[in-house]
């Protein structure tokens, strides 16, 4: 069997006890990186055979895992932190078990995303998993029109170098809303910054204010979902362009940009007449 065990996201203490009893019952131990991994086995006095599956061999040493669990052999598989295959490798790997009529069992535990959001005290009865966005600046900016009209909490990670741009592009797309970043959730220098995305983009593109760590983004969904986006002529006519380039005539173009950015349709029209100019 694959046992799929989530380990601590910061504290060493995070990990259950049947995680615990797993990885020392189990022939064989895959993970994200042994080099983190070897200090938690370390520290609970664990010796087991350890191998690497990361998300650049995760092809190769999936089929490799495969093949041991169909000679007998129990293996888990544990990520740096939290819940594997969330944000991390170990998705590919349960497939592959599953479509080779293999079992498989995941351990509850420890996931980032949960914690920050039930303890950034916004909506918990619906929310939209992210993740990381796009990193090209064109496509990250789609993506949050896009997420700009869902009325569920959103969750976001982001590393410290790119939060930044982020956060303006949230603002400009997003306008002003609540949002909760949680920072090296489980460790010593555990944060939540409940504030709003002007204040928080002033915060950090005017007064410079850094931000270390692991970060999670916790977002307020839409309250106004009859608000219209925010968007240029420019912008309109880009996703216009896009729709028309991938087969839809201008009619049905114009009708999914009114429809998904919740645009008037009369002016979405104007502005498709310069399509031809």
């Amino acid at each position: 069997m694959l046992y799929i065990c989530p380990t601590p996201i910061g504290n060493l203490e995070d990990i259950t006890i049947r995680t615990l009893n797993t990885l020392r019952f189990v022939d064989e131990i895959y993970c994200e990186d042994t080099r983190h991994t070897i200090k938690l086995l370390n520290h609970y006095e664990i010796k087991k055979p350890l191998f690497s599956l990361h998300e650049h061999n995760e092809n190769m040493k999936s089929d490799e895992v495969i093949e041991k669990i169909k000679s007998g052999k129990n293996i888990a598989y544990v990520s740096d932190a939290g819940m594997p295959g969330i944000s991390d490798p170990g998705s590919k790997l349960i497939q592959l078990c599953i479509e080779n009529g293999l079992q498989v069992t995941t351990l509850p535990g420890a996931s980032a995303m949960v914690v920050a959001l039930v303890n950034s005290g916004l909506n918990t009865r619906s929310f939209t998993f992210v993740g990381f966005l796009e990193r090209e600046n064109s496509k990250k900016k789609s993506q949050l029109q896009k997420l700009f009209q869902k009325e569920e909490t959103l969750i976001i990670y982001e590393s410290p170098h790119r939060i930044k741009q982020t956060v303006k592009q949230l603002h400009e797309v997003f306008l002003n809303r609540k949002i909760v970043i949680a920072r090296e959730i489980s460790k010593k220098f555990e944060e939540y910054i409940r504030t709003d995305l002007q204040t928080l983009d002033y915060m950090l593109n005017y007064e410079k204010k850094e931000l270390i760590g692991e970060l999670i983004l916790i977002i307020e969904g839409n309250k106004d979902i009859n608000q219209e986006q925010v968007l240029s002529d420019d912008e309109i006519i880009s996703i216009l362009k896009e729709k028309t380039d991938s087969g839809l005539s201008t009619k049905d173009a114009v009708k999914f940009v009114s429809k998904e950015y919740n645009i008037n349709k009369n002016k979405v029209y104007n502005i498709s007449t310069l399509l031809s100019k």
